[in-house]
């Protein structure tokens, strides 16, 4: 049997970067997964601190033409409710930077990783699927459906809800659903959008829309009951242009949808553990959550960088999955918690709920210093805290003076 030190399984983008990732840290790295079925009609948002992996993977320049920046981003109460909070926007200039991350489309993405993944010659990309895992003391082995099997020191489930390899570890999950769907599509528009993302917050979730290249495209991920869903997937384009046109409020001027959209049921999932053994797992197959402000690729790449810094040049120990997930737990359930509230503040009619939203969205409006504080926090993980302490610090050694 062919043995590798570490297997992903699953090439969607978090699996193949984190392949890449590890082909370029001098592993030696098999990509295990199926042919792609359809193409991804969606777009993915990459903030400041991922797109770090993506210049040190030394895939930016390819990326680049493919990317909006997101310039601005503008969260508009969209609710025809008593208690309707501010519009707040949050510019990149204010914390120093040209552009908070860029909005990237997922199928032209994909298929450039798939052409990096052949230049790697400690990369080996094994196209089939997963039928079987079995977790020894000093290895893992893998049974294929071409009837292969493979050894590896670590393997890494990046396969999606229905993770095999998190089945074969043996973590249980954690699921729950909302009543709501995404449609998902891209449109153009008259106005050029000028590198800024909307954010309508309505009554059955957010309505977001996310600039493409060119200034007159974007990309837009509507949240609604799953009926509204449908209704909207049964309309005419031209019918179609016009409700979204209609919801934008007619801010980028008149809409035209050319594509018939996509659509997904919202529902959200953690593992209990996100890593056992030598199991680990990143992206969906450890945590999923409604799409609401840019965190799922953004929280899946932050798994791929924590593996990588954790391995370091030692080894895969037995152990190597318990030390993953004590890493990464804080992060990846502080960040769905926040997801969860949001989305559910959205929902409720209940007022106390929407006077501290409200209340909420009013502090970032008018206050600059919190303002400042979430960009950072949104962009890195934690910095809030540290810049919080660094404060306290310096104002503590001032009066001590």
């Amino acid at each position: 049997m062919e043995h590798f030190e570490i297997a992903v399984v699953g090439a969607g983008l978090a699996g193949s970067l984190a392949a890449l990732t590890f082909a370029d840290k001098g592993r030696s790295v098999a990509l295990i997964a199926p042919a792609a079925g359809r193409a991804d009609g969606r777009t993915t948002a990459l903030m400041d601190q991922s797109l770090e992996l993506v210049r040190e993977l030394g895939l930016w320049q390819a990326v680049a033409p493919l990317a909006a920046p997101l310039s601005s981003m503008r969260i508009i109460d969209g609710t025809n409710r008593l208690l309707r909070a501010p519009t707040v926007t949050f510019h990149a200039a204010e914390v120093g930077l040209d552009a908070f991350g860029y909005n990237i489309p997922n199928a032209p993405f994909l298929a450039l990783l798939e052409q990096e993944a052949e230049k790697r010659s400690s990369l080996t990309r094994i196209v089939a699927s997963l039928t079987e895992v079995e977790f020894e003391t000093e290895r893992a082995i893998l049974k294929l459906d071409d009837g292969r099997c493979i050894t590896a020191g670590l393997v890494i489930g990046a396969d999606g809800r229905k993770s095999g390899v998190r089945e074969a570890a043996g973590i249980e999950v954690r699921n729950w659903s909302y009543p709501q769907s995404a449609l998902v599509l891209n449109f153009s528009h008259q106005v050029p959008h000028q590198n800024v993302s909307t954010e309508f917050h309505t009554a059955h979730g957010p309505f977001t829309q996310v600039p493409l290249p060119g200034g007159l495209q974007s990309s837009l991920v509507w949240v609604q009951r799953p009926e509204d869903t449908e209704v909207m997937r049964s309309l005419s384009l031209d019918d179609l242009s016009l409700a979204v046109e209609r919801r934008m409020q007619s801010m980028l001027g008149k809409v035209k949808v050319d594509v018939a959209p996509q659509a997904f049921p919202l529902s959200g999932m953690s593992a209990k553990s996100f890593g056992k053994g030598r199991a680990i797992l990143i992206g969906e197959a450890a945590h999923a959550f409604p799409p609401i402000g840019a965190q799922g690729l953004n929280l899946s790449l932050r798994d791929i960088m924590a593996a990588v810094s954790l391995l370091g040049s030692s080894s895969v120990s037995d152990d190597f999955g318990g030390r993953y997930d004590r890493k990464r737990r804080a992060d990846i359930l502080s960040r769905t918690v926040s997801v969860d509230l949001l989305n559910r503040s959205l929902l409720s009619d209940f007022l106390p709920v929407q006077m501290l939203r409200a209340a909420g969205l009013q502090a970032l409006a008018s206050l600059a210093p919190l303002r400042n504080l979430m960009m950072r926090e949104g962009i890195n993980p934690g910095s809030a805290l540290q810049s919080l302490r660094s404060t306290l610090r310096e104002k503590i050694s001032r009066k001590s003076a």
